[in-house]
């Protein structure tokens, strides 16, 4: 995968591959429990990016990307916990008292927290256009919350979506803190201790009923939805910043829409419909961004992966590794110019 594709085709490849997940977990969750599963398709997604790291290493032993190192773990630590431990569970739960096609679409705030925590406590910048871009999102979800649900288990279900998206929120705040580093090994690291805690829980409260078929296809989906998904993400995030991220994440609630409409799991109704239209305008008013401007990069010193752009222009000595990309401590001059950015880790000034 190559690490200088445009953040946008992360994020949506990222959407796509989670956004398919959401039906099929549905499936999966006939006749299992909602933690065992949420373990199955972690181990899926770490076991998955284990085996890919170990073959990258083989083929390919030179450093693109900066390991993920010192006070980084304590970021990745509370990402781990956030989203792979909590926001799991709170979906697995949801979704077994909610159908697939309201679950996909409430999933949409989870955008909506990954930016209002990216704005307003991780100090991202954004402007008019992205705010209203969000307002659609979060109207688009509270429209689908109040549609056709009787009290009881269906407000359960929606409560526990909603502390899922939540808890993704604050993961993806503190994943990108450490975006920088070697993204292979962040997805690998949340899917490896969110898989073996999640699949332990579920031992220690005896909730073990699954089939060898659905565990193995647990285990493709989890690598696939939540592995490769979540490696897609964290390249977006160290590209394009966490709001934004999420912002093209949120295609994912309509592709999951889309497939449980297809197998029959729901029906069409004005609200899925008027609540699609809705977070379609405020997906296309992210995705129409232009942010230019003259800005100023302070003097810095960091370790990551890079190529020599207008951002990179440092000498190397003997020791550095050859060819591009590369990873290894550098510094960076003051510089000010102007171009279209994002809130990527060379562009957090204040605006």
């Amino acid at each position: 995968m190559a690490s200088q594709r445009p953040g946008y085709i992360y994020a949506i490849a990222a959407a796509v591959l989670f956004g398919a997940s959401t039906p099929a977990a549905k499936w999966l969750l006939s006749g299992a429990s909602p933690w065992l599963l949420a373990g199955l398709l972690y181990l899926g997604s770490g076991f998955g990016l284990l085996l890919v790291r170990v073959l990258r290493n083989y083929w390919k032993p030179d450093r693109v990307d900066a390991a993920i190192q010192g006070g980084d773990w304590l970021w990745l630590g509370g990402a781990t916990l956030f989203g792979g431990v909590l926001a799991p569970v709170f979906l697995m739960m949801g979704l077994s008292l909610s159908d697939s096609a309201t679950t996909s679409l409430l999933l949409n705030l989870e955008g909506v927290f990954t930016a209002l925590l990216a704005w307003f406590v991780f100090k991202e910048n954004f402007d008019k256009r992205i705010m209203f871009g969000m307002g659609a999102i979060l109207a688009g979800s509270l429209l689908l919350s109040w549609s056709g649900f009787s009290p009881g288990k269906s407000i359960l279900g929606i409560t526990l979506i909603v502390a899922a998206c939540l808890s993704w929120a604050i993961d993806n705040n503190l994943t990108k803190k450490v975006a920088a580093g070697d993204a292979l090994q962040i997805a690998m690291t949340k899917g490896l201790v969110a898989g073996i805690v999640n699949t332990a829980l579920a031992v220690w409260i005896s909730h073990l009923s699954v089939t060898s078929t659905k565990a193995v296809f647990a285990g493709i989906v989890g690598f696939l939805g939540y592995g490769v998904s979540l490696l897609c993400f964290v390249l977006a995030l160290r590209k394009i910043g966490a709001a934004r991220t999420g912002a093209y994440f949120s295609l994912a609630p309509f592709v999951g829409a889309a497939i449980a409409l297809v197998f029959g799991d729901a029906s069409f109704s004005w609200q899925l419909v008027l609540a699609s239209g809705l977070m379609g305008i405020g997906i296309w008013l992210h995705l129409s961004e232009r942010h230019e401007h003259e800005h100023a990069h302070e003097w810095q010193e960091h370790d990551h992966g890079h190529i020599h752009d207008a951002h990179h222009r440092h000498v190397h000595s003997a020791d550095d590794p050859p060819g591009e990309p590369h990873a290894h401590r550098h510094q960076h001059e003051r510089l000010v110019h102007t171009h279209p950015h994002f809130p990527d880790a060379h562009h957090m000034h204040a605006h």
